[in-house]
């Protein structure tokens, strides 16, 4: 039994009452101008002020203490839209994008998700766990202690269990809760092009089943957009995978509004993810289905594109939360902190929003609320000491990253 004590500390956290929280709540941390949190055997027992902490506790039972020196505690960041299992990198095509040739016609020509498909599919499972474990490291130096990881640079079952594989064995050898998804329709392969009710039948009978056995995937994903998978596709997928007990999220109007905002809040989804596109009636159907909006700053700076609609979200009662959408084609990030910044300077988030964005709401968009993001007894001791006094800092010091210290239930992991 190891109890450790983290003293004074200006602790920022949401306060987890079993919900995300959504519009005005949002912006609403509970904080200790000095403070502390005692973590016993890698959970919190107590947090709060430091006076109170500290006086119902017996020296002798204290292992250690640890002065934080006055800086900012607050929980570890929460990463709920990423691909951080690939094989190569497209820088190629970021040129492309630069010159302005569309992502959905670099797709046509056999790039974008499918370059990666052809690495995948030539990669070892060696290959995929070395390359995404660096992915991982990265993220955690920058704070990232819990994060989704999906699949679907495979579009076969062969692939798609191995990549799910692969980011299985990261998960048992790094630091990081690592929560898989299943996301076999990603794109159209190939052999599929004019056939994408056959691939999605193939999906349900065939691929839904292998990774259900397979047991690594928890949650299935679909790309709906025009040119890839339409409603009545994700539908039939998603319905299919929710009666094998797997939760359900998607890539929503991201380009276009087809509707998955409306789709995610019909099936009760975790996120619906992007909504770069989305319309507001089916904004306010995803407020009182209780589906988290996940948006992905970065991708929209990457494509420069205008960025979604944050603020409108949150007048319209959604819980908001924020991913890096790292991924080797449209969002080549690990970093949360760069998130946070560009969700405040770019999207008009305060930085109280931005921090629920990436720590309790994210949680939540991957069914994880119940042990991370948030510093609330019980959960997880996972928690950043930033290099500043508020969680102003991670957008204020731009271009850097202000996470001074990163642990893990508990134990230092990086610093």
């Amino acid at each position: 039994m190891s109890v450790t004590v983290f003293r004074n500390a200006r602790i920022f956290t949401p306060d987890d009452q079993g919900k995300p929280h959504a519009g005005q709540d949002q912006g609403s941390l509970v904080s200790y101008d000095v403070g502390a949190l005692l973590m016993q055997d890698g959970l919190i027992v107590k947090i709060g002020p430091e006076r109170d902490v500290l006086a119902a506790l017996e020296p002798a039972v204290v292992d250690e203490a640890k002065d934080c020196q006055g800086k900012c505690l607050v929980p570890g960041f929460v990463d709920p839209h990423t691909h951080n299992c690939f094989a190569s990198l497209r820088e190629s095509e970021f040129a492309l994008r630069l010159s302005g040739t569309p992502y959905l016609e670099i797709l046509k020509q056999g790039g974008g998700i499918l370059s990666s498909v052809k690495a995948v599919a030539n990669a070892s499972i060696d290959d995929l766990y070395a390359n995404t474990k660096k992915q991982v490291l990265r993220a955690l130096s920058l704070g990232t202690t819990t994060m989704e990881i999906k699949s679907g640079y495979g579009l076969d079952t062969v692939n798609e269990l191995k990549m799910l594989e692969a980011i299985n064995r990261v998960s048992m050898h790094t630091p990081v809760d690592i929560r898989a998804t299943f996301l076999g329709a990603h794109a159209v392969p190939l052999a599929y092009r004019g056939k994408t009710d056959e691939f999605i039948s193939m999906a349900i009978d065939e691929m839904l089943p292998a990774v259900a056995r397979q047991g690594i995937a928890k949650q299935c994903d679909i790309f709906c957009e025009k040119g890839v998978f339409t409603i009545a596709q994700g539908r039939r997928l998603l319905s299919a995978a929710i009666a094998m007990g797997m939760k359900v999220k998607l890539h929503a109007d991201e380009v276009n509004d087809l509707g998955g905002a409306g789709l995610a809040a019909e099936l009760q989804a975790l996120s619906a993810d992007h909504l770069l596109a989305a319309n507001e009636e089916n904004m306010e159907a995803m407020a009182r289905a209780g589906v988290v909006a996940t948006l992905l700053p970065a991708t929209a700076y990457s494509l420069r594109k205008p960025y979604a609609r944050a603020r409108t979200m949150l007048q319209k009662n959604l819980a908001v939360a924020l991913a890096t959408d790292c991924n080797p084609g449209s969002s080549y990030t690990e970093s949360m902190p760069f998130v946070i910044g560009l969700a405040v300077l770019n999207m008009g988030m305060t930085p109280a929003e931005a921090l629920t964005g990436v720590t309790l709401n994210a949680a939540y968009a991957i069914d994880m609320a119940h042990s991370v993001g948030s510093l609330n007894v019980g959960k997880q001791a996972d928690f950043l000491i930033l290099d500043g006094k508020s969680p102003a800092i991670l957008a204020y010091h731009a271009g850097v990253s202000s996470v001074a210290e990163v642990y893990k239930k508990g134990i230092k992991v990086s610093s």
